[in-house]
């Protein structure tokens, strides 16, 4: 069994580094995606409904509350990864047309190559950059947009910004949301900054957290939701505190916001490097 595990692992350099499949230990048709050696994405082949990081079943459990169950949804998705979140969707939501922007070219050929996606999916992959491909798209012409963009273990900086932002909110839907996965750390100057920059142009919003990452004692995965109208907290607290691994939902962001302003793009800087040693916990990954 291991000598056959080990034959389905694969290692291929790609624009943004060394990329590796590694197969699940407990589940026969899953794989995780490392990126130099970070965790990346999981996919599991077979059940794409099937989420093992953290962070990305809040990203979903928000995709779920935003619609009425098996509604179909225009979903653009900044960031691709593994794709875990577009097969989840095309899984739970038939019917639903979906975009990915992923600027790293080689990953994408072998992610389609080795985790092949549902022939019955209507996903597209776009390769470019994803501000790039935002500024060029129409207005309103989505219902959810997913921003989850790393280079290496960072958001860039030109996608932290206000005038980003503002893009992202213009070729969305008037009821539709953002969905933005924030990584920080003691002192959360980053996720409060990019709070106020994302309420600045949508400013219904609630986070999604562990505990002790919205209190600043470590750093972790922030989950933004943010549209025009009010957000499903009710339904979204519920979800979070009957997760795996119990999460909070945060309402109040003015006190979270501490003050900070929206960020333009002369004073953007990328989010911070992880500590040393964190990857491999388990919220990290797409």
């Amino acid at each position: 069994m291991a000598q056959r595990r080990a034959s389905r692992r694969r290692t291929e350099t790609v624009a943004s580094g060394v990329a590796e499949l590694v197969p699940d230990p407990d589940r026969d048709t899953a794989f995780t995606l490392l990126l130099d050696g970070a965790p990346q994405s999981h996919v599991d082949l077979a059940d794409p409904t099937y989420l093992q990081f953290e962070y990305v079943r809040r990203i979903a459990a928000a995709i779920d509350l935003v619609a009425q169950p098996r509604r179909p949804l225009r979903a653009l998705h900044l960031g691709g990864g593994g794709l875990t979140l577009p097969r989840y969707l095309a899984a739970t939501r038939p019917g639903s047309t979906q975009r990915v922007v992923e600027i790293d070219g080689p990953l994408v050929e072998m992610v389609r190559r080795e985790l092949p996606l549902p022939a019955q999916a209507n996903i597209r992959v776009r390769v470019g950059d994803a501000r790039e491909a935002v500024e060029g798209m129409r207005d309103a012409g989505y219902d959810v947009i997913v921003l989850d963009v790393f280079a290496g273990a960072r958001t860039p900086a030109h996608l932290a910004s206000v005038e980003f932002a503002r893009q992202v909110a213009r070729v969305l839907d008037p009821a539709g949301w953002m969905i933005a996965n924030i990584a920080d750390g003691p002192p959360l100057k980053h996720a409060r900054a990019q709070v106020a920059t994302i309420r600045s142009v949508l400013p219904e919003a609630c986070l999604v957290a562990d505990a002790a990452v919205l209190r600043g004692r470590r750093f972790g995965n922030l989950v933004v939701l943010a549209g025009r109208t009010p957000p499903p907290v009710a339904e979204l607290t519920r979800r979070a505190a009957g997760d795996w691994f119990p999460g909070r939902v945060e309402t109040d962001l003015d006190r979270f916001a501490a003050g900070a302003a929206p960020v333009p793009d002369a004073a953007a800087v990328g989010s911070p490097l992880p500590p040393a040693g964190l990857f491999g916990h388990r919220s990290n990954g797409k």
